[in-house]
């Protein structure tokens, strides 16, 4: 079942990422990709315990049962495109999300992320081919599975167009394109509903 307006964030949303570098600023040299866990760990105090190894501190964890992630508490607008430099997603989609980076961080956008289908280090070679040095939008790799398996929304093998805003570990926005168009998953739409 697709993922809707109102429901949680799972806990298992991870994606590979190729932060960037200033050693590796060249579009022809990348660094090494990571795993980038976004999802929101639900949990309850009386089942929930911190292993001295587990990477987390204490310090992480929130009152209302939830372990910070790089989505916990923030707001996140998320937009899929079928593949990195292809024309309607090099032309179309993502230079509306450039254009209006400040625009939806005025309106309380916390992290801007683009997925595609492909691999981390295509993803981290488009951010640098449309200029983006830093993580202003994270450019991120959908090789794990969560277009197909949590949201729903595949065109083929690839990724679909889509856009969603995640508020604190919820679905406010969930938009899917019904054909080759940029509207529901535009910056603009986005915009229209934060």
């Amino acid at each position: 079942m697709p993922l809707s307006v109102g429901d949680k964030l799972p806990t298992d949303v991870k994606f590979t990422y190729v932060p960037y570098t200033e050693e590796k600023a060249g579009i022809t040299s990348c660094g090494s990709p990571i795993v980038y866990n976004a999802g929101i760990v639900h949990f309850t105090s009386s089942h929930f315990f911190l292993g001295r190894n587990s990477g987390y501190s204490n310090t992480q964890t929130q009152a209302d049962g939830y372990l910070n992630v790089e989505w916990q508490n923030k707001k996140v607008v998320l937009f899929s495109v079928p593949g990195a430099f292809t024309p309607g997603c090099s032309a179309k989609h993502l230079p509306g999300f450039i254009e209006n980076l400040d625009k939806l961080k005025a309106k309380g956008v916390d992290i801007v992320a683009c997925i595609a289908y492909n691999d981390a280090f295509v993803m981290n070679a488009w951010a640098k081919a449309n200029e983006i040095r830093n993580d202003d939008i994270l450019f991120l790799s959908d090789d794990k599975g969560f277009s197909k398996d949590t949201v729903g929304w595949m065109k083929g093998e690839r990724t679909a167009r889509y856009a969603l805003v995640i508020d604190q570990g919820v679905v406010k926005y969930a938009e899917v394109e019904p054909g080759m168009d940029v509207d529901v998953s535009s910056a603009t739409a986005v915009l229209a509903k934060l």
